[in-house]
This record gives structure tokens, C-alpha cells and sequence, in this order.
């Protein structure tokens, strides 16, 4: 980062002053990719009554004489958030090294939403404008995987953030910044709520069905899974309906006739298959088709006990079912 050079340290001086003045009283600052510590450092030596946090997983080691906890592991947004509750994130030069630089603010403002809290975020990175105009070429090297204009930069920022305070140039417009709240958005909050209320029910259910698998499995009856790929491999994985306990799958599309599940490996047999090995139970995966599947077993001539499909995390009987499909 060329630290030591000077009009390079008299803009990493500017940046700090400039944050500094921003930050209520005892804050707590965490910055994302702390490399040498030196920015984090300076910081908390301007400011020294705040709590500072640095997360790298190849930065420096924690020492016990720094003004800073450095720890060496990745940024996890849903967790760093919910136990630090910082005032400030600083994330200098650390975008342009990923693939989604988007995606991952987004992931920061959404933790923000559902910390219900307003949280300041200061982003740095390299702006390639003038490397634009110059022709340069050395700036699209290998380590860089995402390049900022202004343009493309402001269009992130508004993607993603509640609150754009500002937007500038430094070090002779070679880089861009921008100070930004998150977590301020009501409606962004809302969906976070029922992000996490799916993620939890999503969860009960997923032992809930498993309960239920190995409960049908006890019973000794036959249980065959409609369907080798797509929603039905994502069940049978998701479930984890292994090719030894479960390892009758049926499709009437020819074409995987003879093929395997992907991810536990059963063998995709034949709708008609189970003209001569009847199945007791019948789980449909792809709860839409289901219409669809029973009318081709019933053209034919194909029976069972029990049609289950998956249904507000429990497998229940699609015959009487209080179901939609």
C-alpha cells in the first residue's frame, strides 16, 4: 500500500482526520481486512477511547500491547454485527480483490437491517478513471478482479446503503471513497425480518421432515422419491435420503432412465418399474407437479398407499391435504 510513501501517508492522514471527526463518543470501529494494522492503529491513536476490531485472516497477529484487536479470520457480517455493534466498518482496498464486491455490501447492509441498528461504513478502493483516459493497462492486473469508475462505484453504493453522506476523490483521483449509513431503510428491515423467519422455519423443518423420513423408514414400508434431478435431487440431498436407506427413485423422462442422483448416487429407475415393485409411499418432491404425476400414475395403472409431498416443513399426504397445489 505504499504506507511510508509521503503523499500516499499525508492521504491515509486526511482520511483519518476526516473520520475522526465523524465518530460519536466511545465508539467501536472495525475494519475489514486490516493487513499491516497501521490505518486501524492510527486511527484508535487519534481517538483513543473507542473499541477497534480488525478482521484479516492473513493480517497481523493479536498482540496484547496494541490499541487494537486484531483477528485473524474472515469478516463475517451476521455475526461480526450482532456481537459489536460497531459504529463505524472501514473497508479500505479489500473490494476490488472479490468477484462480487456488490453482493457482500449487500450482505453488510442487510446484517445492518437486522441488527436494527444505523451503522456508518467508510469504503475505499481504486478508481480506474484516469487509467481510463491514459490507456494505462498496468491497473488490470490479476489480484484486482473488480475495477471502480465513479460511475460504476456511486451506482454500488446506491444499491446497496440507506444513506450516501458523500462521495470523493483522493490521491489525485487514483482512488474513490464513500461514506455511507446502513440499516436505516424500514423496508429494508422488514425483509431481513422475513429473511430470518424463513431461515428459522427452513431449519425446524428441515428436522421436522428428517424426523418424519426416519419414523416411514421404521415402519418397513416401500418409500420411493418421484424424481432423480433437479427439486427432487435437491430434496433427496437436502434431507439426505442416502442411496442405502433410500434408494428407490423413479422418473418417466426416459432420458435419466439409467442415470444417478446427483450428490447420493441411486440408480433412476423407470416409472414403470413400479408396475412390478409397488410402492407403499410415494414422496414428490416438486409439490406443482404433483397433479401432473398422479394422473400419470393413475393412467398407468400405477398405485400407492401414501402420496407425501413437503409442505410448510412437514411431508403431509396430498390426498386431503390443506395444501394450495
Amino acid at each position: 500500500m505504499f504506507n511510508a510513501g509521503h503523499h500516499w501517508h499525508g492521504h491515509l492522514e486526511a482520511v483519518i482526520e476526516a473520520l475522526a471527526g465523524r465518530l460519536p463518543p466511545n465508539p467501536t470501529i472495525v475494519e475489514i481486512g486490516h493487513g499491516d494494522g497501521s490505518f486501524i492503529a492510527a486511527l484508535a491513536r487519534r481517538r483513543p477511547d473507542g473499541r477497534y476490531i480488525g478482521f484479516d485472516p492473513h493480517g497481523c497477529a493479536p498482540s496484547a500491547d496494541a490499541p487494537v484487536e486484531f483477528r485473524q479470520q474472515l469478516f463475517v457480517p451476521e455475526l461480526a454485527l450482532a456481537e459489536l455493534q460497531p459504529d463505524l466498518i472501514i473497508s479500505r482496498h479489500v473490494l476490488e480483490h472479490l468477484t462480487n464486491p456488490l453482493g457482500f455490501m449487500q450482505r453488510i447492509g442487510f446484517a445492518a437491517a437486522r441488527s436494527g441498528r444505523t451503522t456508518a461504513l467508510y469504503i475505499e478502493v481504486p478508481c480506474i478513471d484516469q487509467a481510463i483516459a491514459a490507456r494505462r493497462t498496468v491497473d488490470f492486473y490479476f489480484e484486482h478482479n473488480s475495477q471502480f469508475t465513479t460511475e460504476s462505484f456511486t451506482r454500488m453504493l446506491h444499491g446497496c446503503t440507506a444513506i450516501i453522506d458523500s462521495i470523493s476523490h483522493g490521491y489525485g483521483g487514483e482512488v474513490i471513497s464513500g461514506f455511507v449509513r446502513l440499516g436505516a431503510m424500514p423496508e429494508q428491515a422488514l425483509k431481513a425480518e422475513a429473511a430470518e423467519r424463513f431461515r428459522l422455519a427452513a431449519t425446524d423443518g428441515l428436522a421436522a421432515i428428517q424426523s418424519q423420513l426416519q419414523t416411514l423408514l421404521q415402519s418397513g414400508r416401500r418409500i420411493v422419491v418421484w424424481g432423480g434431478t433437479g427439486k427432487s435431487a435437491a430434496f433427496i440431498n437436502r434431507y439426505g435420503l442416502d442411496d442405502v436407506r433410500f434408494p428407490w427413485v423413479v422418473d418417466s423422462d426416459p432420458l435419466k432412465v439409467g442415470t444417478y442422483v446427483p450428490g447420493m448416487g441411486q440408480v433412476i429407475r423407470h416409472r414403470d418399474w413400479l408396475l412390478e415393485q409397488p410402492a407403499d409411499i410415494v414422496i414428490i418432491p416438486p409439490q406443482w407437479r404433483a397433479r401432473d404425476i398422479l394422473a400419470e400414475m393413475a393412467a398407468h395403472g400405477l398405485t400407492a398407499a401414501q402420496v407425501l409431498i413437503e409442505h410448510q416443513g412437514q411431508l403431509i399426504a396430498f390426498a386431503g391435504g390443506d395444501h394450495p397445489y
